[in-house]
Formats: structure tokens, C-alpha cells, sequence
């Protein structure tokens, strides 16, 4: 069983975002999927969807969040995934925005899905970071994230699954 005390940081942060990237095309990245719940408990016991057990310990200021990365070593990394998807909404303004956002989704190994003339991005961790990634394309106006709020912003959508 594998002892983990410490969050070492977000899939969101660009440093690790990068290690991560490298590690998942070597296969080393394992996930552990948590409720709501689940999230505010410090002391667990998990699987990840690897198989690997973990023995979850971390201090009483430690707060876990979709995106945690708990184990970052060169090879493996075990990242914490809220078992209840947040999606980003985006639509493309042109055909050549279209193309643009999805070869950087893809780029970016994100998760997505299409509906319509929309391209839904799975949230792994805080919307912030996506959106920061995506700034030059959302300033030249190749996208626009639909629904937003009163502030100019974002709206996330939470959309059922299939489990």
C-alpha cells in the first residue's frame, strides 16, 4: 500500500501540467476518483484506477480539490478526479477558430466531447486554468465560452453521466 501525506499540487499548475503530460504518454498516470463527499475527508483509503492501493493521510489544512496531484515522480503520478464531471461550454466563432480549438484540446490531451457546434471540455481541475490556457485563443475572438454569467465571465455545466 502506498502512504501519501502530502498534495503536491494541481494538474492545473503549468509545471506539473507538463510533467503530467510527459507521464501520461508513458502510461504512468493513475486516477482516483472522489465524491464531493469524498474530497473534504483527509484520512482514506483508495484505489486508483490502476489498482494500486493508497493509504491517504494528509494534514488537517490540507484540502483536496479536482486535479490534486498526490504522487509526482518521474514515471508515475496519481492524480484525484471529481467523480462528478464540471464541463466548459465553448463555441467556436469561425471554421478556423474551430480548428484552432480543437487541435489545442487536443493538444492538451483534455477530454472532450461534441455536441452541436459546441465542444465540451472535461474539467480536471479549476476552470481558471483551462481559461488561462486558452487566453490568446479567446482574445482573438476564435471562441467564446457560452452562457456567461451577469460578470462577462463563464458558466459551468454540469451534465449527467454515464455511471
Amino acid at each position: 500500500m502506498l502512504r501519501l501525506t502530502d498534495i503536491v499540487g494541481n494538474a492545473s499548475d503549468p509545471d506539473i501540467a507538463d510533467r503530467l503530460h510527459h507521464i501520461e504518454h508513458d502510461g504512468g498516470v493513475e486516477r482516483v476518483r472522489l465524491s464531493r463527499n469524498d474530497l473534504a475527508r483527509r484520512r482514506q483509503r483508495l484505489v486508483t484506477d490502476r489498482g494500486t492501493e493508497l493509504a491517504l493521510m494528509l494534514d488537517r489544512g490540507a484540502q483536496l480539490e479536482n486535479g490534486s496531484v498526490l504522487l509526482l515522480e518521474p514515471g508515475r503520478a496519481v492524480l484525484v478526479m471529481l467523480d462528478e464531471p464540471q464541463w466548459l461550454v465553448l463555441r467556436a466563432a469561425h471554421a478556423a477558430g474551430a480548428l484552432e480549438i480543437g487541435y489545442f484540446a487536443g493538444n492538451m490531451h483534455w477530454k472532450v466531447r461534441f455536441d452541436g457546434d459546441c465542444l465540451w471540455i472535461a474539467l480536471e481541475g479549476p476552470r481558471e486554468g483551462y481559461l488561462k490556457r486558452m487566453t490568446h485563443l479567446l482574445a482573438r475572438g476564435d471562441a467564446n465560452v457560452l452562457d456567461a454569467p451577469a460578470q462577462g465571465g463563464t458558466r459551468y455545466l454540469t451534465v449527467p453521466h454515464a455511471h
